[in-house]
């Protein structure tokens, strides 16, 4: 199964925003769409770790990884 997100995203001004919509507080702001785009890239890849890193803490121990 491949997973795809979908950023909102638009030119303010002289600056591109953008939101990642399945992942809350992923967001960007740069100069240019591409800029952009790599931002929101790597703020979505540093929020899902920092999420599998908080589910694994919660556990605690004797868990088991299911990929899905």
């Amino acid at each position: 199964m491949s997973t795809e997100l979908t950023a909102i995203i638009k030119q303010d001004g002289d600056w591109w925003i953008g939101w990642v919509e399945e992942i809350p507080g992923a967001n960007a702001q740069e100069k240019t769409k591409e800029e952009l785009l790599i931002s929101l890239r790597e703020a979505a890849s540093d929020l899902i770790e920092l999420n599998r890193q908080e589910a694994r803490a919660t556990a605690e121990e004797a868990y088991e990884e299911v990929t899905l």
